[in-house]
């Protein structure tokens, strides 16, 4: 199977398993490619430490202000990214620079130059030359920055109009990324910016969007430096389609091993097992004020796995919450 026709199929199979109907689904799943995305440029907050940042406020111990700030700054520019997409807002080089600012906002700088002083933190365009690394090679000199920004705006503005298949809207995603990492527009930033711009394009066709896993740094390197010396995409498109099988099916089988802890689903000669969901769905018919843990006693599993079972009964319709978390009720709708 072409690696693209294995993408397509663990992406109707994710679907088919509802992982990104769970409850909270998209919030947590954006926390990941924050978390993910400011590893490559060295934080070391861990996924769980950014959810009690974003979500309660708590600092993690041991861990920088700058790397918290690196954090928070991304996750505001990823909220305004998102609502641009669901707008279908064009790409423009202010649009750029307004996202850039975003993600720079608190852990930018300020350049003074011949030219005169620009700000990373403001998403100013860079008025310096920059080197790609080892090698001594450069990227594209200042000066024409922004004649090459726009026209990569005007590229992804006509591409994103055409009428494209699941391959051809991934692929012009991870183009994009290549693209604008290539032209390097700003001093700092330009990495979380390509990833951002990559995944905006994704939320925009309402795709799975990619993340590029911390542990694949030095392969995503590799890609991006392998591509810029062959003038060949094939190499990075190559590598980020890894990347998204890569991920999709560490998600698929961490959400069935979830599952199978509560006794989901297990498939013998093509039928399914008795499921605990339809025992809680049988027990909440006669006794819809039990609590979660009052049902996991009953069915003889988690109330870790009851809470899973029970989000996913209500976001596929079969049960409804009435009143609060504590002292409210449960309604069936459908049977199983």
């Amino acid at each position: 199977m072409e690696r693209m026709d294995q993408l397509a199929a663990l992406i109707e199979r994710y679907k088919q398993l509802g992982i990104d109907s769970q409850i909270d689904y998209e919030k947590f799943y954006l926390y990941s490619i924050i978390t993910h995305s400011t590893a490559i440029e060295g934080s070391t907050v861990t996924e769980i430490e950014n959810q009690l940042l974003f979500d309660e406020g708590i600092s993690a111990k041991g861990k920088t202000i700058v790397e918290q700030m690196m954090n928070l700054d991304l996750k505001r520019a990823y909220e305004e990214s998102i609502r641009l997409a669901k707008q279908h807002t064009e790409i423009t080089i202010d649009v750029l620079k307004a996202l850039s600012h975003l993600v720079m906002q608190n852990t930018g700088s300020t350049y003074k130059t011949a030219l005169g002083d620009f700000s990373s933190a403001a998403g100013d365009l860079r008025l310096v030359n920059v080197t790609a690394g080892v090698g001594g090679r450069s990227y594209l000199s200042y000066l024409k920055v922004p004649v090459k920004l726009q026209e990569f705006c005007n590229w992804l503005n006509d591409q994103r109009k055409r009428s494209m298949s699941l391959q051809e809207r991934y692929n012009l995603s991870f183009e994009a990324h290549y693209r604008l990492v290539t032209i390097h527009p700003w001093a700092d930033g330009n990495g979380r910016m390509a990833r951002l711009v990559m995944n905006h394009i994704q939320f925009e066709f309402g795709l799975v969007p990619a993340k590029v896993l911390k542990e694949d740094k030095g392969d995503y390197i590799n890609a991006l430096v392998a591509t810029r010396d062959t003038d060949d995409i094939s190499h990075f498109l190559e590598f980020m389609t890894g990347e998204m099988i890569k991920t999709l099916s560490s998600d698929i089988d961490t959400f069935l091993k979830s599952m199978n802890e509560g006794g989901e689903i297990t498939l013998i000669s093509g039928e399914k097992k008795q499921k605990s969901r339809e025992k809680i769905l049988q027990i909440l018919k006669e006794h819809p004020d039990y609590s979660a843990r009052k049902l996991a006693e009953i069915v003889g599993v988690t109330p870790k796995a009851v809470e899973k079972h029970l989000a996913k009964l209500k976001a596929e319709g079969f049960i409804q919450r009435k009143g609060p978390d504590k002292g409210g009720t449960w309604i069936v709708l459908l049977n199983r």
